[in-house]
């Protein structure tokens, strides 16, 4: 009986360069076997995968109908309804400015608290507090803004108390009495600042104009001629060229809007102008070395691309304080 050397193949479901490659590996163990000179020369390219860039995600109808805008351009077009509404409700005053006050503390406050969420402030007697202060700022006076404030330690200590840890509970209290002081003494002195009267509303602008150029023309003056960092462990970008350029813009900001108020003097102008000036940049360092303690980087997306609420009220709850009382000494 003469073996069959080649077996008849059943395998109907196969590809015939299938069966020949298994024949192959099959013939590769037997011994004697040297492979195919020209198999030797055959070489499968490897597949090369290419990485396709990542669509851009997909635009509202909205977004379609506006044309691509430069970063610069979406700032500025952010910019304008907040300054609307802002130059709005300073010019309203009374009810309408003090609700508006309560609303941006405690939308601080509340940026404030969770930029360091493991430490579980205590967030509701923190929320009420900011807002009575400044109620009470409208409807009394700072009397009574320190009597809210002080009602804030025995209200704290009963939610504290009843938390089933007291893990960092010191820890917690000393935060919430930070954002609270922070945040309610900022906005509370803005209201007694507008409600001082016949010139609160054009103060407070005057203020408001002054710390804004001031911040503006820092930086400008750092981005053309900063070279020399001041506090490189807080912001690195602070120069004592921007610094200068920033007093330089604050002062004339305040003093130039005195210009068109014969009832301020342009020398008591200048000087409240030079003290604006000098307060607003440590507002401005005062949160950034917060930020950078706690490592973020924007406090939050109320104002799009220019950050979060204290990112671009930082200097302004320094400047406030400062107005109401520089007020009172030269115009009051």
């Amino acid at each position: 009986m003469v073996e069959d050397l080649d077996p008849p193949s059943f395998d109907f479901g196969r590809e015939p360069e299938q069966r020949t490659r298994e024949r192959a590996r099959e013939r590769e163990g037997e011994p004697g076997f040297l492979p195919d000179p020209d198999e030797l020369l055959d070489f499968d390219e490897p597949e090369i995968e290419i990485e396709s860039e990542p669509t851009p995600p997909a635009r509202s109808r909205l977004q379609r109908l506006l044309p691509e805008m430069s970063e610069t351009t979406s700032r500025v077009m952010v910019a304008i309804p907040w300054i609307v509404v802002a130059v709005a409700l300073v010019g309203i005053g009374g009810d309408a400015f003090a609700i508006g006050m309560v609303v941006l503390g405690v939308l601080g406050l509340r940026e404030f608290f969770r930029m360091a969420q493991s430490i579980h402030p205590i967030v509701l007697p923190g929320y009420a507090t900011v807002a009575a202060m400044v109620l009470a700022a409208h409807f009394g006076d700072s009397f009574q803004i320190l009597l809210v404030f002080a009602l804030l330690f025995p209200v704290m200590f009963v939610f504290a108390a009843v938390r089933r840890s007291h893990e960092l509970i010191t820890t917690s209290i000393a935060f919430t009495v930070l954002g609270v002081a922070w945040m309610g003494l900022g906005f509370s002195h803005a209201v007694l600042l507008r409600d001082l009267p016949t010139h609160g509303a054009a103060l407070l602008i005057d203020v408001l104009v002054a710390t804004f150029l001031s911040d503006t023309a820092a930086y400008g003056a750092g981005r053309l001629f900063g070279t020399r960092r001041i506090t490189p462990r807080i912001s690195p970008n602070k120069t004592l060229e921007g610094l200068i350029g920033g007093f330089i813009g604050g002062t004339l900001g305040f003093w130039f809007a005195g210009l068109y108020q014969d009832w301020l003097p342009g020398i008591d102008a200048l000087l409240m102008g030079m003290c604006i000036a000098v307060v607003a940049p440590l507002g401005d360092l005062f949160a950034s070395m917060l930020k950078r303690d706690l490592g973020v980087k924007d406090t939050g997306r109320l104002f799009g691309p220019h950050g979060g609420l204290i990112d671009r009220l930082d200097a302004v709850l320094f400047t406030v304080v400062a107005g109401y009382y520089l007020s009172v000494a030269f115009v009051y």
